[in-house]
Parts: structure tokens; C-alpha cells; sequence
């Protein structure tokens, strides 16, 4: 929690006093505007299917559930509640893979509910892109056109956008204005009690790399920290009192969802917060799916602000106090915590979730409930639709994972099954594309529902020619140092071994295709996502292939596959080595 200079420290003891008879020596009291943060929603209009672990005071384990649009209505009801002023503030990744209930639709129930939680801004996020920017400036300002392989507007006719604004401060279109607005400013209270406070809203640079290329076609994405700075200068001198930064980008944390230390954060904002403006008073991030409030005094004296995040799907929100001074015109952020958004789910036997007492107890607010209802059951009968049986462990490390998983496995061997009659060999798989496990019923029957949150993007299947000098490339760049370390998941036939103790460019140990060696001057047919095909992922060198053939949508082949047996057994996590360089 920030720390208060001892002004603000006393005009907040007397703001709790008894309230004396007006006279001239009573002194003014300080704002307090109540920010409540969200982030990484992805379209969770219902709770989170599984529970999270919590531990109560006297040390008893418990699962919970948490999230779900309604409780999480009623969450920021109540925080707003306790504040003359406040403001509900995302950011970023409100869409994008999302639960079927919403993908299905395009989004447009995420936007509408949080149109009824009453948010107030969104900076963009990676996933806001996902089915590229012309649909994202539909999802903002609404209508029916079509701008993906899903109709819009099945529900809802025309859909309405969205009644808070995105905001961009990097993202910029080629005649150099901002994609969305870079900042927005608010006024509060009155006369001598009125202030003002300036939003400034922003993904993460590297967001070109993490969504398909040509849904931001055109689009430059500036360093995050020069455009933060650039929007302070301009908010500076319109005379706001307060600025708050939305980004896209976190923190990396192994403390508890409320503990206050930054104890072990780590990861690109740091960096990022070391070069913002120190005018800037609290950060609301996210991006990671952690959870944390740090001040950043601790690591920075010269940034007095705090950056908080509230983990995943609407599990969290964070309750943040941001008092401005009346003498100075200062603003400090005086309390903040993260509140877990408790809410309930039925097993199918009928018995509800566990609820903790010390924990805040929500209702699910009303309205809300029914318009997520009716999307829910708008779904259901694609949800419910029996799609095949598999046997094996289909979770694996948590997803999304970056190395190789079962799950993965299987959609390689999918995608590779749909497109033979396009003469190909070889699939890869990015594990940062399988967003989620499947829990099969007790004979191994899944559904729709389950295989659309495994592949909620509707990529189309693409097979292209390499040589196996361009193949031994591109699966060099797993490893290098552009973007993140991702092992691909890979096709039935085909195996790879690595050292990462090994130089860059040299760190595939040996490639195999049917137990052969990859022969450099050999021609290979490779299928892959539409997402890499463009290069997404950094994966640059999908580009190069020639002779594409566009295949089926990636969920309509994993269904095909799946039919083509009694039963699939999902195949072993044995394709992808890493070998340990003697000692």
C-alpha cells in the first residue's frame, strides 16, 4: 500500500472524526475517488468451471468457486457502493478465448454484460485482435457487419457496442492517429471539490506477435512506455490531479492474491515501470493472470504508484482508495486490495460449491443473470452435442502450456488428418494455442462445448512446401530469443529433439520424420494454424512455405478426427525431447 505523507495521513483521520459545526477553521477534506480493476475477463459470462484453492485463517483448505458476470456485477456494485466517486477500469483481454457462451457469439455478451457491470474503460489487450482490428471497432461501436467466419449479431439484432471506450495510446493506424483513443478524462465532485482524472489505456508492444498478422495489418504498436509518457504529458497539462495507466502487461508473482510485499515479481512491466513518468499515481495491469498489489516504492522511490492485477475471468477484483490532496492537488493511492468475486455453481448431482465465510458472499445481480441466460442457452445445443470419445490425460501442465502436451498431440494428429488430400506429412501445433482441458464424461464421451474451449480462435487449417532447410530453420525458432519459449506439439511420424546449453541457431539436436533424418534439400508438406501461417507466435519462417492449401477450420478437423474412431486414445508426450547436456 502506498505510503501517506503525514498531511494526507491527518486529513483522513479527521475525514473518519465526528463532523464539527461549520466554521472557517475547519479544514477541507481529500477526494477519494474508488477505482475498482479488472482484467483478463475473456468472456467468463459464467463462474469459472474449475475452483480455486483458498486457505482460511485457521489454516483449513478449501475449493471455491469464483467469477461468473452476475457475481461479479453485484462485486462492483458493492465496492462502488462505499464511494461517493469511482470508476470500473479494464485491462484489456475482456474478449477473445473465451468460453462458448461467448466466443460462439463474437463476443458481443462479453461487451453487453460488462456494458450492465457498468465499466467505464477498457485499454486493448492481445485477444482484443484476435479476429483483427475492423471486428474490435465493431465491438466498440456496434452493428452487423461481417468481419469473421461467424455471423454477427445472432442473438441480438443489431448488437449495440459497447457503452464504455477502448482506449489505444499505442496502437497506431497508418495516418498516425490512435486505433482507439489514447486517453479519457474525468470530472468529479464540485466547486472547490471538483478534480479531475486522466485514463491512459495500452497493450503490450509485442501484440503483433501474439495474434494472427493480418487482423493488424497496418497497425504499429509503440514502445509502452513512451506512449504512457506521452499521454502524461498531455494529461499534465490539461491539469488533471490524478492519472491512472490500464495496461496490458503484468507482472509475474508467486505471492498470495492480497499479499503486498512484491515479493518475487518479475517479467516485462517491471522494465516498463522503470522508464514510466513518475507523475503517473496507479497501474492496473494485466496479461499475466496473476494477482498482486505492489507498491512500487519498494522497488522504484522515485515511482510512488501502485500496480495491482486481479488474476483471471473475473476471479478477482481490485478495490482501490486514490485520495487527491485539497492543498496540494496531489494524488495517493491509499488502500488497495484484491477481493476474490465468491459466486456458486451446481454439480450435475445437484450438490452446490463449497463458499468460505470469511470471504465476501455475493448474489448474482438479476439482470444480469438472465442476459447471461440467455446466450448460455443460446449455446446449448452446440454445447451439448456429443463430438466422440477419447481416453488419456487430456490437462497436462496448466493450460495454455509452452511445451508439449497430449492434448496438443492429438490436434496435430487432427490437423494432419484433415489435410492429407492436401499432401501433408508433418502438423505443428502451438501449445499456447490449446487454451484449455477437457473433462471427459465417465465413458470418454466430450462435446462441442468441451473441443470449443480447447480451440476457441476458428483458425483455418493451412498446409504449405519447405525444404527441410527452411523446416530445420523454423523449428530453430522455438528456441531463439524472439518472443517466448514455445514448443510445438507435433504430428504422429515426426520427432525432434533439443539442447537449449547449445548456441541460438543451434539447438535442434536431430529431426526425424518416420525415423529419417529431415534431408535439407527435400521438399516437405507441413499444415499449420492460419494464426502461424501468418507468422504469429514470432514464428516468422511459416511464411516462407509456397504451394498453400487452405484446409478446414482447425475445431471442424479436431471433430472429424474424433469421429473417425469408436474411441481416440490420446497419444503419449514423447515426440518433443529435451536432451540434458552431460555434467
Amino acid at each position: 500500500m502506498s505510503r501517506l505523507f503525514p498531511l494526507f495521513a491527518a486529513l483522513l483521520l479527521s475525514a473518519c472524526a465526528a463532523t464539527p459545526p461549520p466554521s472557517p477553521a475547519t479544514p477541507l477534506q481529500p477526494q477519494v475517488l474508488r477505482v475498482i480493476g479488472l482484467n483478463d475477463f475473456h468472456g467468463n459470462l459464467e463462474p469459472l468451471p474449475r475452483p480455486i484453492r483458498v486457505i482460511e485463517d485457521d489454516g483449513t483448505e478449501r475449493q471455491i468457486t469464483v467469477g461468473g458476470a452476475a457475481y461479479l456485477a453485484s462485486a462492483v456494485e458493492q465496492a462502488r457502493a462505499g464511494a461517493e466517486h469511482s470508476l470500473v477500469i479494464a485491462a484489456g483481454d475482456l474478449i477473445g478465448a473465451s468460453p462458448l457462451a461467448s466466443s460462439y457469439f463474437l463476443d458481443e455478451p462479453a461487451i453487453g454484460a460488462m456494458n450492465r457491470i457498468g465499466l467505464d474503460f477498457n485499454a486493448v489487450g492481445n485477444h482484443e485482435f484476435d479476429r483483427g482490428w475492423e471486428e474490435l471497432k465493431r465491438m466498440q461501436e456496434g452493428g452487423c457487419e461481417q468481419f469473421t467466419v461467424r455471423q454477427p449479431c445472432a442473438v441480438e439484432s443489431p448488437y449495440q457496442g459497447a457503452d464504455f471506450q477502448f482506449l489505444a495510446a499505442n496502437v497506431i493506424m497508418p495516418d498516425g492517429s490512435t486505433l482507439f483513443p489514447a486517453y479519457s478524462v474525468r470530472s468529479f465532485g464540485e466547486g472547490a471539490g471538483k478534480f479531475e482524472v486522466g485514463v491512459i489505456g495500452l497493450t503490450l508492444k509485442d501484440t503483433p506477435t501474439l495474434v494472427t498478422p493480418g487482423g493488424v495489418a497496418g497497425l504499429t504498436f509503440e514502445a509502452e512506455a513512451m506512449a504512457i509518457n506521452r499521454a502524461v504529458a498531455a494529461l499534465t497539462a490539461k491539469g488533471v490531479e490524478a492519472i491512472i495507466v490500464a495496461i496490458h502487461e503484468g507482472l509475474y508473482t508467486e505471492v498470495g492474491y492480497n499479499d503486498k510485499s512484491c515479493g518475487g515479481v518479475y517479467g516485462p512491466l517491471l522494465g516498463i515501470l522503470r522508464e514510466v513518468d513518475p507523475r503517473v499515481d496507479l497501474v492496473i495491469s494485466g496479461h499475466t493472470h496473476r494477482s498482486y498489489v505492489c507498491d512500487f516504492t519498494d522497488i522504484d522511490p522515485s515511482r510512488r504508484f501502485t500496480v495491482v492485477s486481479a488474476g483471471y475471468g473475473g476471479s478477482l477484483l481490485t478495490e482501490i482508495d486514490l485520495a487527491i490532496d485539497p492543498v496540494t492537488r496531489d494524488a495517493r493511492v491509499m488502500r488497495a486490495d484484491n477481493r476474490v468475486v465468491q459466486s456458486s455453481r451446481v454439480a450435475p448431482d445437484g450438490t452446490p460449491s463449497e463458499t468460505v465465510a470469511s470471504l465476501p458472499q455475493y448474489a448474482p445481480d438479476a439482470e444480469v443473470a438472465a442476459y447471461v441466460a440467455r446466450y448460455v442457452q443460446a449455446a446449448q445445443t452446440a454445447a451439448t452435442r456429443p463430438v466422440g470419445r477419447i481416453s488419456g490425460d487430456a490437462h497436462g501442465p496448466p493450460l495454455p502450456a509452452t511445451e508439449e502436451t497430449s492434448l496438443g498431440n492429438a490436434i496435430a494428429d487432427a490437423q494432419l488428418f484433415a489435410t492429407r488430400d492436401a499432401g501433408a506429412q508433418i502438423a505443428l501445433m502451438n501449445n499456447s494455442g490449446v487454451r484449455n482441458g477437457i473433462d471427459p464424461a465417465q465413458d470418454g464421451t466430450i462435446t462441442y462445448g468441451d473441443i470449443f474451449s480447447v480451440q476457441p480462435f476458428a483458425n483455418q487449417l493451412v498446409t504449405r512446401s519447405f525444404t527441410g532447410a527452411q523446416l530445420l530453420a523454423l523449428l530453430e525458432q522455438q528456441f531463439d530469443s524472439q518472443g517466448f519459449l514455445q514448443t510445438f506439439s507435433v504430428s504422429e511420424g515426426f520427432a525432434l529433439s533439443y539442447d537449449l546449453s547449445r548456441p541460438e541457431g543451434a539447438r535442434v539436436v536431430s529431426a526425424t520424420f518416420m525415423g529419417q533424418p529431415i534431408d535439407p534439400v527435400t521438399t516437405y508438406r507441413v499444415t499449420m494454424n492460419s494464426f502461424l501461417a501468418a507468422g504469429g507466435d514470432s514464428f516468422t519462417l511459416f511464411e516462407t512455405g509456397t504451394d498453400s492449401v487452405i484446409g478446414p477450420l482447425d475445431l471442424d478437423a479436431f471433430e472429424a478426427w474424433l469421429a473417425a474412431a469408436e474411441i481416440r486414445e490420446l497419444p503419449p508426450i514423447d515426440r518433443i525431447t529435451e536432451v540434458t547436456p552431460p555434467q
